[in-house]
């Protein structure tokens, strides 16, 4: 362990520096230019942060903070730029479309930066407390953020079962989170660690308390069968809000589990491992079956991100065979470059719904994506690009994710888990394809223009080009993945 020089935190302290300056910007601007400042000082301040974290992910050392509660280490920092320079993206694609209904206040971008800042929290905790910290003000932004059309029914419906629902997995993870601080006496990961390891603990309240952590994880991934929010939410709040809910989050939980369950509750692999399998299997087959069905585009990616949260619990429940660790780093590593393949994949699919709505109209149906390549083909190619990511289709970066996992899991025995992945994906695959197939082969359902800026549609191409580039040449992300987790946890 190094010793922790302040400026480690210097990518952190310009999201706090961001929320400070935009919360008095009100007192010395008007309502207009207190809009566009708000909105440009979240934007450039994630982009700086974005790229610190990610120059940051070079050191390969840990740095301890405010009593051991926090850490910074490659993981986290990796992590750190992925969820930063995602909420950057989701920004520009969001403002027209926040625009078109006046959403577009300082209040929202505010918001944003809290459950950017509690992302930020949950990635690098380092003590129980502080995990729950970082959910919290993660979370009760984003219930905000959900219900602000005050006057649509539906956002106000997904944001009380998000509510009410998150609540309840809280408690779950309370009640766990203080099972395991009576039969270890510590709420330090690392102290948690080196006491369950001792085997001087009562393995039957470990257990108790890890089933509780591992609900309060599977909800916070959307995972089945704590799923039952995210298809309402998906659907009922406003798509930005939907981005901010299904983009950034998705990978902090990730991250957020992998600290609970790996790096504090290691030696009871055995016992979360039986658990995840459950929670991967069930996902993976409600998911891809379930999206079948639907004709709503937010709420079949709503079971699109439920199936792909099934997949990378196959990384987390693969790195420990037979009590041994060896493939541990290829695991879990997988894990990493596949939330993060699927953060940069969810982006673009949003971004090209967003910047097809219009005032007063919302592209959410599968009627509304017919004829697309003929209104824009960039627009329709980029779509064709995310759905075939989403897919598993070469030579796409989602084809790689999914091998690289499936790879995994095949390594820790689990032959018949994926093979499942791999049946349940044909499923998916039907909903994915439908949609390329309307915007090439149907007739328009809606031909007017198509407005956008030069901006949003410069990102989006890059959003596309990145996903093809990862999946033609994926070993430089692999690679930071491979060595983030190794240096992290020194496999």
């Amino acid at each position: 362990m190094q010793s922790a020089p302040m400026h480690v935190l210097f990518p952190d302290g310009l999201i706090v520096l961001a929320i400070v300056i935009a919360s008095r910007t009100g007192d010395f601007w008007s309502e207009a230019t207190n809009r566009r400042l708000t909105y440009l000082i979240s934007l450039w301040s994630s982009t700086a942060a974005g790229l610190a974290f990610a120059f940051q992910s070079l050191d390969p050392h840990q740095y301890f903070f405010f009593s051991r509660t926090i850490v910074v280490d490659p993981f986290a920092s990796v992590m750190k730029a992925a969820v930063t320079l995602g909420f950057a993206v989701t920004l520009v694609y969001s403002r027209r479309y926040l625009e078109d209904r006046e959403l577009f206040r300082d209040h929202v971008f505010l918001l944003a930066l809290f459950s950017l800042l509690g992302q930020l929290i949950m990635i690098s905790g380092n003590h129980f407390l502080m995990l729950y910290l970082g959910l919290e003000l993660m979370s009760l932004p984003l219930y905000a953020m959900v219900a602000l059309r005050r006057e649509v029914a539906t956002s106000n419906e997904a944001a009380m079962k998000y509510y009410v629902l998150s609540a309840l997995a809280t408690g779950f993870l309370l009640y766990g989170i203080s099972m395991l601080y009576g039969a270890t006496g510590s709420l330090d990961l690392n102290e948690v660690l080196k006491t369950v390891a001792s085997g001087r603990v009562n393995n039957a309240v470990l257990l108790f308390g890890v089933v509780f952590i591992v609900a309060g994880v599977a909800f916070k991934m959307g995972a089945v069968p704590f799923h039952m929010w995210v298809p309402d939410v998906y659907q009922g709040a406003p798509t930005a809000m939907t981005l901010f809910v299904g983009g950034g989050p998705k990978a902090a939980a990730f991250a957020w589990g992998l600290r609970f369950l790996v790096m504090g509750l290691l030696p009871l692999a055995v016992d979360w491992q039986q658990m995840l399998v459950i929670l991967a299997a069930l996902s993976m087959i409600v998911g891809n079956i379930t999206g079948i069905v639907q004709f709503n585009v937010k709420r079949m990616l709503a079971y699109s991100a439920i199936s792909n949260m099934g997949f990378v619990l196959l990384g987390l429940l693969a790195g420990v065979v037979d009590g041994k660790a060896a493939g541990a780093a290829g695991a879990y590593g997988s894990a990493m470059f596949y939330s993060i393949v699927y953060l940069l994949t969810t982006t673009g699919t949003f971004g090209v719904i967003m910047l097809l709505a219009r005032r007063d109209f919302e592209a959410q149906t599968l009627d509304d994506f017919k004829g697309l390549n003929k209104r824009s083909p960039v627009f329709a190619f980029v779509m064709m690009i995310m759905m075939f990511s989403l897919t598993g289709i070469p030579p796409t970066a989602g084809f790689y994710s999914k091998l690289a996992v499936l790879e995994a899991t095949l390594n820790a025995g689990l032959v018949w888990l994926a093979v499942l992945a791999v049946i349940t994906s044909l499923f998916g695959a039907f909903y994915y394809l439908r949609i390329v197939k309307l915007m090439y082969f149907d007739t328009p359902h809606d031909t007017a223009p198509i407005l956008e800026g030069a901006g949003s549609r410069t990102i989006l191409a890059l959003n596309g080009v990145a996903v093809l580039v990862l999946g033609i040449v994926p070993g430089g992300l692999m690679a930071v993945c491979l060595k983030a987790i190794s240096d992290t946890l020194a496999f």
